[in-house]
This record gives C-alpha cells, structure tokens and sequence, in this order.
C-alpha cells in the first residue's frame, strides 16, 4: 500500500532523524581518533608540504598542503592535522546520502552500508590526497547527476570548480573524468562541456607549469621510477584480497557483487558502473607493473556505495541475515578502531599500525641531544617527517640515497640551508666510523654521530639524451651527460680544501642488487658550476661481460654518506 502525504511525511523525518544521529556519530569517533592517535609518517610528510606551500610537490599536487595548513593554522597538533579531514569526510557521507535518497534508499540501508566499508574508516580521520580527492569525489557525482539532466552554463561552472579541485587533489581524478566522459559520449555535442574542459585547464595550468619547471618530477616518478622491470603475479593476486578488506571484512563480497550487478536504468547509473569497473580494473592492470597499495582505489568506492545502495532498492530485498552481517561487519571496524585509540597491545604490533605509537617521544629524544642542529636520516622521508612534525621545524632531513627512491626532500631548500653547517647524521644500524653514540629511544636503538661540515649535492641533475641503452658484453660506451646546478649558490666538484670528499659513480643494478660501480676520471672534479650553469662531461663507462637486462644510475657520493641518487635509471640490455 502506497503511503499517504502524511506517512510519508513522517517517514522522511524519521529518515532526516537517523542520518543526522549516523553523521554526529561518525564525527565524534573520527575527531577521537584524530586527536589521541600520533602523527603517520605520510601525514607528518604532507604537513611538511604546507610548511612549503607551492603549486605542486614531487609526490602530489598541493590540495592535501592546504588542507593541513588550515587545521595547522588553527592548532599544531595531530588534531589540527586532521581537522580538514574530518569535516570533509562527514560532508562527504552527507552528500552520497543527498544523492542515494533521490534513488528512495532507506536511511537504515545507508547507515548499515557506509560505516562498513574499511576504507572509509581510515580516511574518516587520517590526512592524505585520498581526503580531498574523496570530498571533490562525491561533489563531482553530486553536480553531475544535476548537470546530465539539466544542460545548464551554471552546473557546466560548478563542475569546472570541482575537477580542478579534483585534479589538485591527486592525479587519480583523471581516470574520475576519463571515465564519465567514456559513459556518456554525448557530452561532446554540449556547449557547456568544453567550457568545462576549457576553465579545468586554465585553472590547473599553475600546476602544469611547475611540473615543467622542476623537469615535470612527479611523470617520472609514476610512469617510470615507480614501475618494476618484470612482473610479479603475486602482486596481481594480493590485489583482490586487499580490495575485498577495503570494502569490508565480512561483507565486502556482498558490496562488489551487488554494485557490479545493479540494472541500469538511467545514465548516471551507468556512469557510476563505468567509473567503479574502470577504477578496479586499471589498477588490477598496473599491478603488472609494480605494487597497486590497497588505498588507491578510494576513488572506485564512492560509486561502489552507490550502486550496492541502488541494487538493493531495484530489488527491495534487503534480507535479515544481511542485517546481522553488516552489523557484524561494522562491529569488528570499530572494535578494531578503538583498540587503536586506547594503543592496546593487541593492535600495537599490527604491520603499520606499530609506527603511530612512541614517535613523539623519540622525536624529543633526539632533539634533547641535537639540540637546534640539523638532524639528517638515511633511506626515507618517513622519520625525518616525524621529526619535523614533533619539533615545529624543518631541522630533519631526508638523505634519499642512491638505493631508495627520489622525495620531496629533492626539491626543498632545506639541504641548502645545512651547507657547510654542523648535523647530526642518525642511522638505524651501527656504522663503524661513523656512528657514535647509541640512542635508546621508544622508536627503537639508534645510532648517531656528528658532521662537522655537510657537503652534499642532493638536488644537482645528471642528464643524459637517452635512458635505454642497447650493447655488447664488456663494451665501453662514451656516455654524454650534463651536469645542471639548481641551487641559488655556486657549487664545484673539487676535492682541495674539504673536509669530505666528494665521488662521481655510476653504479649498475642486476635487479635490485647494485653488481658495480664505476668511478669518474679526474677530470670531472674540475667542474664548477655557477647558480643555474650546466656543463657537459663524457663518462666512460664499460658493459657488464655478462648478457641480461641491467640498470644503471650516476650518483655523487660524499663522506659519510652513501651517495644521491642524480639522475634518472637507465634500462641497459647487453647483447
């Protein structure tokens, strides 16, 4: 029987009712955990991004530094951290419900649903692209829906405003686009859609422009430094099992069955069906090239909710036993975040979860010894990031050596400022003549020892015309590179009158094992650049005698460091 004006009146309140007490709850336990639980390596890292605000970063575009800069600016804390994360991810449950609701899903479906799903319980509170990314995400469907059933130049602006916030969120926003627009080609006959595509463009150009001006870091890193030389299955098969606990432990299958077997009734269902088969898909394709971390794929989620919402109304066959296990289901999430919050030994020795305790009190270990003095890490922007965090300053340094990837660490002008100073070099092992002291501390032993006077060329560019390279066993190849000084001071690669020496290697890797190094002839510690100069040099190197597919990078050494990482890989086949 049809429910009378009245009825259905008081159905909708009691529907506004529950979804309000859902959203209030959902605050509180995410404010929670954002203020008890210590700063992640990858928040502390973001946080040093809006200590330099800028039009991109190595790893990201910029719209996770302003988020951390607001709530920063308010409070310096893992709450002001979070702040920004936490309002965006009620407001991001608000408007999927503004959107389901049009598809008469009932209030208790949504709320048995949306808390369920793993995911959205880690960037409920935790600061990463993936918060602003998810806020512009739902916006996005939100503006879209009104937009495909109403060919207006007002929907075709507000939609221009949400992908460029999208776009400056996280590059994934592209498959977001790419997407949509491949589930509706009609879109090109509109007017409006090219005023969309025209005011996303000129609004991402800043961000354009500084990947052009810093040799476009962020293109190399993903395509190409990101990606392995041959494929691992067992990267491709831990992929579903990592998408299944995304979604939910218990009830994860249900979710991706019903969405990807919802009936397509209009074109915006059919829109969210292509962006959540496309997401998954593309990245079970890339795990072919390297690993596919289980978060990347929060952007597949929101229409994954959607959908699995709408199937169940298109049927209206939402069983009791389903009940029980999204309970269930929900149940063990918040069981598991508490346990986090309260920091039981139960959960602190969990993978990733043991780095969120006792870092605050390592940082000030360290800092009790350093005093203001530099502070330099090796292998990773993770410690030095804490670091920074937990002294309100930009005194940690990451040495991303010739073994660990490039970070923003690259590109800040902190290696500047420590020229010729005196550092505090602190390792996780004991490094005969190097390290000193011992440090027992809550993030660990540690080992540390002074720098008298830090000579490192971090940031200098080593170019070359071409990073695949084909010849024979033992041959020796003349190698045309260009040296580029990006720093605001003049720098030389002479060795007289220095405390540390600096080495000019090129050392090549049989998969991830480095087989050997070549050193340059003297002539190139002849160099001297001024702020900006290139110079020219011919290395020579010489083959492996043995056939195979190699890899090879050129790096500067300097006591007691273990060497930068300067230019780009370069894919070797002996033949």
């Amino acid at each position: 029987m049809p429910l009378s004006p009245s009825n259905s009146s008081l159905t909708g309140e009691r529907s506004s009712k529950l979804i309000w007490y859902f959203l209030i709850g959902w605050t509180i336990l995410n404010a929670v955990q954002a203020y008890t639980l210590e700063i992640h390596a990858d928040e502390a890292y973001y946080w040093l991004y809006s200590k330099f605000l800028d039009w991109g970063y190595f790893d990201h575009p910029p719209m996770v530094a302003v988020f951390i800069r607001i709530g920063d600016s308010i409070v310096h804390s893992e709450f002001g951290v979070r702040l920004m994360t936490v309002i965006s991810s009620t407001v991001s449950v608000y408007v999927l419900w503004q959107i389901v609701k049009k598809y008469g899903v009932e209030a208790k479906w949504f709320i048995l649903v949306v808390p369920g799903l793993f995911i959205l319980n880690i960037y409920g509170f935790m600061t990463t692209p993936d918060a602003p990314l998810f806020l512009f995400t739902v916006l996005f469907y939100l503006v879209y829906k009104k937009y495909q059933e109403e060919d207006k130049w007002k929907w075709a602006l507000l939609l221009a405003l949400i992908i460029t916030g999208l776009l400056y969120s996280k590059y994934h926003a592209v498959l977001l686009i790419g997407f949509t627009v491949l589930s509706s080609l009609g879109l090109f006959k509109r007017k409006t859609f090219w005023l969309i595509a025209i005011i996303s463009a000129v609004l991402y150009l800043p961000h354009i422009l500084w990947q052009a001006s810093h040799g476009y870091p962020s293109v190399n890193y993903h395509l190409f430094e990101q990606s392995t030389n041959h494929y691992d299955f067992w990267l491709t098969w831990t992929y579903f099992p990592g998408q299944l606990l995304m979604a939910g432990p218990f009830i994860g299958w249900l979710f991706f069955y019903k969405a990807f077997t919802v009936k397509v009734k209009d074109p915006f269902i059919r829109c969210l069906l292509v962006n959540a088969a496309g997401t998954f898909l593309f990245f079970l394709i890339s795990s072919s090239r390297g690993e596919v971390q289980p978060q990347w794929t929060l952007i597949g989620f929101a229409p994954v909710i959607m959908l699995t919402l709408i199937h169940f109304k298109q049927d209206n066959n939402w069983r009791p036993w389903v009940t029980w296990l999204a309970v269930v289901n929900i149940a063990f999430i918040v069981t598991i975040r508490v346990l986090i919050i309260t920091a039981s030994p139960l959960i602190r020795r969990v993978g990733q979860v043991t780095s969120l305790y006792g870092f605050k009190e390592w940082a000030r270990t360290i800092h009790q010894k350093v005093g203001d003095n530099y502070v330099i890490l090796d292998d990773g922007f993770q410690n030095p990031a804490k670091y920074d965090f937990y002294t309100n300053s930009t005194k940690g340094f990451a040495y991303d050596n010739r073994y660990y990837r490039l970070t923003q660490f690259d590109i800040w002008p902190i290696e500047d400022s420590m020229q010729h100073k005196r550092a505090y070099y602190l390792l996780k092992g004991f490094h005969k003549g190097i390290t000193t002291d011992t440090l027992n501390t809550t993030g660990g032993t540690w080992y540390g020892g002074w720098v008298n006077d830090v000579r490192t060329y971090q940031q200098v560019k080593i170019e070359l015309p071409a990073y695949k390279i084909t010849t024979a066993p033992g041959a020796t190849l003349p190698l045309k590179l260009m040296a580029i000084n990006p720093y605001l001071y003049a720098i030389n690669f002479g060795n007289a009158g220095y405390e540390h020496r600096v080495t000019f290697e090129v050392c090549t890797f049989k998969d991830a094992a480095q087989i050997n190094v070549q050193q340059a002839n003297d002539d190139f510690y002849n160099i001297a650049l001024k702020p900006g100069q290139k110079a020219q040099y011919t290395f020579n190197f010489t083959a492996p005698l043995q056939k195979g597919k190699y890899t090879l990078l050129f790096s500067l050494r300097t006591d007691p460091f273990a060497g930068s990482k300067n230019s780009r890989i370069v894919n070797l086949t002996v033949e």
